[in-house]
């Protein structure tokens, strides 16, 4: 008989692994729809007539250059990719990864702790509440497609390039959800407790690093889930606009110029499998953390 834990990982896996095939279910309805014009013109070129219904769904399937790639095409791809190349080859997408991973992650690391210090500084002096918040929210209504290039230029003209630039794209994006959440964190201990440590006599840091930031724990580590998978896009948009050669963004921009639509996808998907990996990280650690300062059982 199944246990009780046996229901409840049923209960938490099912419904994922239902998504997840209704999604494939979809991806393939809409590759034979998108990519059946193409093959119609193809029969016709070659005069093939009386086509069965099943022989036109596996051609639309094995185009060599699909409007919409089929999945088990982009599987393939990420195989050919990944376990077939040299992970230092400029044709393996591990080594394509890695690049886009590390500005990402440099971009996660200065983002996280620009949020916390201007956090801090919010809550511990009300002019810059009023003053700077307006300005951190103002921030985020400029497209980074927009603002992406001329950092590039910026840093570039100054003699900062390499990883650097493009991980300060990162770091404007991802700095915005650890203020937010650590802003509102800060200000969650309750009334009751702030008064008691002024009944103690605390001062402000340590009012601070005693009650503030611990209850702010919880609210650090969601923001840092979302801190974390946008700095991969800030990643692949920064390697945009510099015609980059190395990185999932110039994946994708290889596979724009030539056509290579299959190339495009896989390297979408290996960045959605690596956002999803590192959101499980920062999870694993905030779990880790909790536990450890006794918030969960």
């Amino acid at each position: 008989m199944a246990t009780g834990n046996d229901l409840r990982l049923i209960d938490r896996v099912w419904p994922v692994v239902a998504v997840v095939l209704a999604i494939i279910v979809f991806w393939y309805l809409a590759a034979v729809y998108l990519n059946t014009p193409f093959q119609r013109d193809t029969y016709e070129r070659a005069k093939v007539e009386n086509v069965s219904f099943v022989t036109h769904v596996k051609d639309t399937l094995a185009q060599k250059r699909p409007v919409l790639p089929a999945p088990h095409q982009v599987v393939s791809e990420i195989y050919d990719t990944t376990v077939k190349k040299k992970i230092t080859s400029k044709r393996s997408l591990i080594f394509h990864s890695w690049i886009t991973l590390s500005t990402a992650l440099l971009g996660f690391v200065m983002g996280t702790l620009l949020g916390i210090v201007l956090a801090i500084s919010i809550i511990n002096n009300r002019a810059l509440d009023k003053s700077l918040m307006p300005w951190i929210i103002a921030s985020q209504t400029i497209p980074i497609l927009a603002i992406a290039p001329m950092i590039i230029v910026v840093l570039n003209s100054i003699g900062i390039q390499g990883l650097l630039p493009k991980a300060f794209i990162s770091t404007y994006l991802s700095f915005f959800p650890v203020a937010v959440g650590m802003v509102k964190g800060l200000r969650s201990p309750e009334t009751s407790h702030t008064d008691l440590m002024r009944t103690y006599n605390a001062s402000s840091w340590q009012t601070l690093w005693k009650l503030r930031m611990p209850s702010a724990m919880p609210f650090l580590f969601t923001s840092m889930k979302v801190a974390i998978a946008i700095a991969m896009v800030g990643a692949i948009v920064g390697e945009l606009p510099t015609g980059a050669v190395a990185g999932l963004g110039a994946r994708l921009l290889a596979g724009s110029y030539y056509g290579q639509t299959i190339q495009i996808w896989s390297a979408l998907v290996m960045a959605s499998i690596l956002a999803a990996a590192l959101v499980a990280i920062v999870s694993l650690v905030n779990r880790l953390v909790l536990r450890r300062m006794g918030m969960l059982a």
